[in-house]
């Protein structure tokens, strides 16, 4: 009894004492040399006097330390762009900056700053790329139309890239993964693509790059690769963004999206099921992957996110195992699973990855409505990034749905910010 009140005591003395503590944040803002901005001379051009602020953060990678300064990598997406109305039966898209193309750059974090410097455009032996859609008919394509800010029709283009990660490839180079085809693109450190893969085109098809799964191509308009890691054995590990939508009938109901393995020495593909927090959301294709970083050969750190039932955003930190998970590749040929509910993959013998969360970025404050670029720094230290779409956003005119104009996004949508978060635990 002596020893029963002696550790009652012991707790209301020091109730926190079993607690682990929650994690550490520094919060940055980040900053560009004075004068880089976007060009925009369009139609709106006086709403944004400086032009468009620069979109970093589709995608983050720890570089190193020098004393207390840390770098990372960072690439921009396709480029500032905004919602449109429908023209016809087909999804639109304003391209304030039809000549923009996606950029390679170098995130320094000194002296309580976070400065993006070095940018270097994506470009092939044609020269620079854009970010405009592909053309209708290839894999890749999402079908939706480019327009100018003043909706007018833009010519597509069979090299766009929407790229959204970034991973070193042990060369001095890196991979990045992209949203349209979806793609996987190797590219030297002064941002030369060296090679791009994609789905396989089958009979009858079309495409740009292959030596990935067709069934990639039943991805979400604007919803493919959204993450991209090298595990230390060098095979590289893609995520799709959302939930396969195969033959336009699985993106509100699949159990998950796929994680998909590509050995660049080899070509050998496996794909992975990643489970959604399926019940969370309205319809499984709410579900996002934000970004995914290794930890070893076998598991990930993956950002969840996405409005749930009530539309409340959430931004989960996930360990992911892939040990014993099964290659859906297997599987695909007699139906895909995106068609099963869990007591059917279960019969089926699919065994999913299994996760454990390890933070809630909107408990520590997070108010961005993604992160979408994430980094190891050590074994307890992670860096998050949130892009800022380019500052711009469409507004609709309540008279007419068919008019649009452009403005500024407010603060802090339209900021660039990057958390390093020192975790409560170590991660083992």
């Amino acid at each position: 009894m002596k020893l029963k009140l002696f550790a009652l005591l012991l707790t209301s003395l020091f109730p926190l004492a079993s607690q682990a503590a929650d994690p550490q944040v520094e919060r940055y803002i980040v900053t560009f040399p004075q004068g880089d901005h976007v060009e925009y001379q369009g139609a709106y051009a006086t709403n944004f006097p400086d032009g468009l602020p620069v979109g970093v953060g589709s995608g983050l990678q720890f570089m190193g330390k020098e004393g207390d300064k840390l770098f990372f990598a960072t690439v921009t997406d396709r480029g500032p762009n905004a919602d449109s109305p429908k023209v016809g039966d087909k999804e639109s898209k304003i391209f304030a900056n039809p000549k923009y193309t996606p950029l390679l750059m170098t995130i320094r974090v000194a002296d309580g700053k976070a400065l993006a410097t070095d940018a270097h455009a994506l470009h092939d032996e044609n020269g620079p790329i854009s970010g405009l859609p592909l053309p209708e008919g290839l894999i890749g394509a999402t079908n939706e139309i480019a327009l100018s800010d003043t909706l007018q029709p833009l010519s597509s283009d069979k090299r766009g890239l929407d790229t959204e990660g970034i991973t070193p490839d042990g060369k001095g180079g890196y991979w990045l993964c992209d949203e349209y085809g979806p793609f996987i693109i190797n590219i030297d450190g002064k941002g030369k693509i060296l090679k791009k893969y994609g789905p396989q085109a089958e009979q009858g098809e079309q495409g740009v790059a292959g030596g990935l799964p067709n069934i990639l191509k039943w991805r979400q308009a604007n919803r493919g690769f959204e993450g991209i890691t090298r595990m230390p054995d060098g095979r590289i590990i893609a995520a799709v963004q959302s939930t396969l939508d195969i033959d336009g009938k699985s993106k509100n109901s699949a159990q998950f999206t796929r994680l998909v393995s590509f050995n660049p020495e080899t070509g050998q593909t496996v794909m992975y099921g990643y489970p959604i927090d399926v019940d969370v959301y309205k319809k499984a294709k709410d579900a996002k992957i934000g970004d995914i970083v290794a930890l070893d050969d076998n598991r990930l750190l993956v950002i969840e996110q996405g409005g749930d039932k009530n539309k409340v955003m959430r931004n989960l930190v996930y360990v992911v195992d892939l040990s014993q998970a099964s290659d859906l590749s297997t599987f695909d040929k007699e139906k895909a699973p995106e068609f099963d509910d869990a007591a059917q993959l279960t019969a089926r013998g699919i065994k999913l990855a299994e996760k454990k969360q390890v933070v809630d970025l909107r408990k520590l404050g997070w108010q961005q409505e993604k992160a979408e670029g994430m980094t190891l720094i050590d074994n307890q230290t992670i860096a998050v990034i949130n892009d800022n779409d380019f500052g711009l956003q469409s507004v609709v005119d309540k008279s007419d749905a068919t008019k649009v104009s452009i403005k500024p996004l407010e603060k802090p949508e339209s900021q660039n910010e990057l958390w390093v978060i020192k975790l409560s635990d170590a991660l083992k």
